[in-house]
């Protein structure tokens, strides 16, 4: 029998169209002109999915998709959000409302098929399984040199092997990339493959494919060191794509985002459930990271997400800022501070190890180690 479809749209007119599009591609449809009617036909049609749009009187989209996730009877059908927002957090909030696809109006009926597939094949394949809540980590800073890279990758490696959690950690600066070199691993442009792509074409098989797999357990998604791969940073469409099928292959993501002059920065940190900000315990440097503090708190980003404050020290203890001074500058705790390990980063860079693997009884791997576990603490919160 083919498949049923339960259509919730106030619109009449697109409500039609879908419709006729959907039978003509042989599935069943039924639709609702409410979400209080939508919810009502749930429960009844039980569908196989639900396209939802979300711009409805009464009860938006975000409101219905929460209800539908909530009852034990509905919480299972795939959900597509189908609508005319098209701003980050408009997408970011439907998938936190629970919505398994965001799709933008219009779109191509080829393109529309498609993607219908994909969510029945995967609500056949696992009737019974709920799709996992993975939580996205940004680590960032306000200027570059603070290491970004080195805290994404290591604390990545650390997270898995020590609290035995699948872990994929992502460099997200094409033509900027480090880590092909840091662990000797052949130029990799995974990232910039996907960026390349038209954001229907970054589909799960298509990310699986571009990732590495590493003796540490982590997979990495691996950004190009070709600098003119540079242009293709403001693909924002095509990094929320990456980033979506990300969370559908891992519980944990990090992505090293780098600083706060990336192209598509706003947009990033909104796609995060929390963001490690790295700093130097130098006048300037701290100014500028409270600075980046403020545009997050009153950005895409919120007051209420998680965000961790990480001090890198290159330099002598002695020409540094302690770190009460450093916190009350920043208004910030420092949950965790590195001191300078000269020699451990230079060895590292020699053996094409990271430090936390390199040393794995040292101050720096217990410290990540500590990194690590204080963000398992924050998962929780949300699993």
């Amino acid at each position: 029998m083919a498949n049923k479809i339960l259509i919730i749209d106030d619109d009449p007119d697109t409500v039609r169209l879908l419709g006729i599009l959907l039978v003509r591609m042989g599935y069943r449809t039924v639709a609702a002109a409410s979400g209080a009617q939508g919810l009502k036909m749930a429960l009844e049609e039980l569908p196989d999915l639900i396209i939802l749009d979300i711009m409805m009187p009464e009860m938006d989209g975000y409101e219905v998709a929460r209800r539908l996730r909530h009852n034990p009877d509905t919480a299972k059908i795939p959900i597509l959000m189908f609508t005319a927002r098209s701003q980050t957090q408009d997408k970011v909030t439907g998938y936190d409302a629970g919505a398994d696809l965001y799709l933008v109006k219009p779109i191509h009926p080829v393109e529309l098929n498609a993607h219908v597939k994909v969510l029945l094949a995967g609500r056949q394949d696992a009737p019974n399984a709920p799709k996992p809540k993975s939580y996205v980590i940004g680590v960032a800073a306000a200027k570059g040199g603070q290491g970004v890279s080195t805290v994404a990758l290591n604390l990545g490696i650390t997270y898995h092997q020590n609290l035995h959690s699948e872990v994929i950690a992502a460099e997200l600066k094409p033509g900027q990339g480090s880590w092909a070199a840091e662990l000797g691993i052949a130029e990799s442009a995974g990232l910039v493959e996907l960026l390349r792509a038209a954001p229907s074409d970054i589909t799960l098989p298509a990310v699986e494919k571009q990732l590495i797999h590493t003796i540490y357990g982590v997979r990495l998604l691996l950004a190009s060191m070709k600098p003119s791969d540079a242009e293709y940073a403001a693909a924002l469409a095509q990094f929320e794509a990456v980033i979506e099928q990300l969370t559908r292959l891992a519980p944990v993501i990090i992505l090293d985002i780098g600083t706060s002059f990336h192209p598509a920065f706003q947009g990033l940190v909104g796609l995060c459930d929390e963001i490690i900000l790295v700093t130097e315990p130098q006048p300037i440097e701290v100014k500028q990271t409270r600075a980046l503090i403020d545009q997050l708190r009153g950005g895409s980003f919120g007051s209420k997400k998680e965000l961790t404050m990480v001090m890198v020290n290159r330099r002598s203890m002695e020409v540094s800022l302690p770190v009460p001074q450093v916190e009350a500058m920043l208004g910030q705790r420092i949950v965790q501070e590195f001191p300078p390990t000269v020699q451990l980063a230079h060895m590292a860079g020699i053996r094409s190890e990271p430090m936390c693997v390199l040393q794995p009884d040292g101050d720096t791997a217990q410290r990540f180690a500590l990194l690590a576990k204080s963000i398992s603490a924050h998962t929780a919160k949300t699993g």
